[in-house]
Parts: C-alpha cells; structure tokens; sequence
C-alpha cells in the first residue's frame, strides 16, 4: 500500500526538502497525590479540558483537620504560657529590687558597724536568690516563645497538608486518563489522573546526517497528517539531536533500519493549538518535513493549508 509519504515524493519534492514518516506525540502529566487517604470527590471525566489550578479530587481530610485544630490549641496553649512568664518575670524583678534594697541597707548599716556580718551574708544570699529567680523567669519566657513558634510551625504544616489535599491540576490540558475513582484509598504518590498538554504537540523525524547538519532551532518545518492529508500544518524546528541512533522500529524511513540517523522534533506553534485544541489527539501518524535550505520556498504541495 502506497504510504502518504510515497505519494508526495511522487509529485518532486526539491532536493532541499527532506520528510520522514512520524506520529503527534503530546506531553503527558501524570497528576499524582501527594499523601495517601480515601478519594472522597472524583470531579473530571475522560475527555473533560481542565484550566491550570482546577481542582481535579479531594481526599478525605477530617484525621489532618483534627490534627490542625489541636495545632491551634497548642498554639493558644504557648500563648497563656508566654503571659505567665512576662508575669512571672514582672514578680521576679520586683522581688530582686527588694532584696537589693535590703541588702543596701544592710549593707550600710554594716559598714557603720550597726548591723552583724551574718544578717549582711543573709541579704546577700536573697539578692543573688531573687537575681537567679530572674534569670529562670527569663528562662521560661524564652522556652514560651519557642513553644509558641513550634506550635505555629505545626500549624503552617498542616495547612499546607489540608491544600495538598485538594489536587489541582498543574496547567491546561485534556485528561486522557482517570486512574481512580471517589471512595479508593490512595497512597501517597499514586496517579490520579494523566492529563495531554495541549500546548505541548510535535513530531519526531529520523534524519540522515546529510541532512540534519544542515538544520537549525528555529527553522520552520511542515507536518500532513494520515486523517486529514488535504491539510499542511506550519511547525518549527525546536530540537536536533547531538547524537546518531536506530530508527525506532515504529518510524518508517526511505533508509535502511541498520543506518543511524538524528532525532529532529518539531512542533507545532501553541497559538495554533489553541485554535484547534478539540482535535489535537497523541498518536496520529503522518508525514514531517523539514527544510535543508531556508532560503528555497516551500513547493506548493507544502504551503501552509489549515481548516477553516
């Protein structure tokens, strides 16, 4: 049976024009959760077109909103605790200023000889007691405020949990697959859906190097797909492989399998996606085709011809 490519050879594409047989190859997502727990809501069908942070499922969240309102009560806990300790460092501060004013006195009275050396020992040990009390109350202030911080630490984890829980998708795209349904326990990791990036489409040719060293990024190229084989659709040249390999067994070229040859992708400009975003689908065969000389035109069985 004579292929698509065949037929187009046999009109006299120019020497300059080079093609070989591929198939549309749409970036896939796999949107997966980041925890494990029950599905509880499943809110995309196969097929559905979804916008970037649309919500896709939920999970169960009611073990992790337990978990967060006792994060909160830690949190009021270390609060009260913070409270107690400014108080406390209030008692103990005016407690130390006693005593020192104590031990002042004493200390003046001693020196006039009206006070004994055990009573000025005594008001010395008070002051260095209330000063030490001090020290603790300062302590405990500071052990209040780590509190507090480590309680609203474990409450900005779980909010992040609780978002992590609802699993939104990560751009625009089709989903191609639903891998779960409402009511499945998921693990942590597991694929929920996979979606078709449709900002995403190219082919991948298998070119000679005669050929491909003579390509550049940015070269403009041409896909016919098998379907719609009256249309020529505009693409450009967006990678070329540094490297020779084995034509896949599932491209067709003119050459010998046995012979290496370049990976060159090219891909079809996002704006036209969007245009025609309900007919893009992955796997479609067709015909890519590149220039090996941008400065010749395109022959007129390659002009850029797209549906109305």
């Amino acid at each position: 049976m004579q292929t698509l490519l065949d037929k187009l050879r046999g009109k006299t594409l120019p020497d300059t024009v080079a093609g070989s047989n591929g198939r549309i190859e749409a970036q896939e997502i796999d949107v997966s959760a980041k925890y494990s727990g029950r599905l509880a809501e499943m809110l995309v069908e196969e097929g559905d077109t979804v916008e970037a942070g649309q919500v896709i499922a939920r999970l169960d969240d009611r073990e992790y909103r337990a978990q967060l309102l006792g994060a909160e009560a830690e949190v009021l806990r270390a609060e009260s605790a913070l409270i107690e300790a400014e108080a406390l460092i209030a008692q103990r501060d005016s407690e130390k200023s006693v005593a020192a004013a104590s031990y002042n006195r004493i200390a003046e009275l001693y020196h006039s000889g009206h006070a004994s050396a055990q009573t000025l020992d005594e008001r010395r040990g008070s002051l260095r007691t209330a000063e030490a009390a001090g020290r603790a109350a300062e302590a405990g202030k500071a052990q209040a405020r780590s509190s507090i911080a480590a309680a609203e630490a474990e409450v900005s984890r779980l909010n992040a949990v609780l978002d992590d829980m609802v699993i939104t998708a990560p751009r625009r795209g089709r989903v191609q697959y639903k891998l779960a349904r409402a009511g499945e326990v998921v693990a942590a990791g597991a694929r929920i859906v996979t979606l078709l990036d449709l900002t995403d489409v190219s082919m991948s040719l298998y070119l000679p190097a005669a050929q491909v060293g003579r390509l550049a990024v940015g070269d403009d190229a041409r896909m016919i797909l098998d379907p719609v084989p009256d249309y020529v659709i505009p693409a450009k040249v967006t990678f070329v492989s540094a490297e020779a390999q084995f034509t896949p067994k599932t491209v067709e070229t003119k050459d010998e399998r046995e012979k290496l040859v370049f990976r060159v992708k090219i891909q079809i400009p996002r704006d036209l996606l969007e245009r025609f975003e309900r007919q893009v689908k992955g796997g479609v065969r067709g015909v890519g085709y590149v220039r090996t000389d941008p400065s010749t035109p395109w022959p007129s069985q390659l002009q850029v011809k797209l549906p109305q």
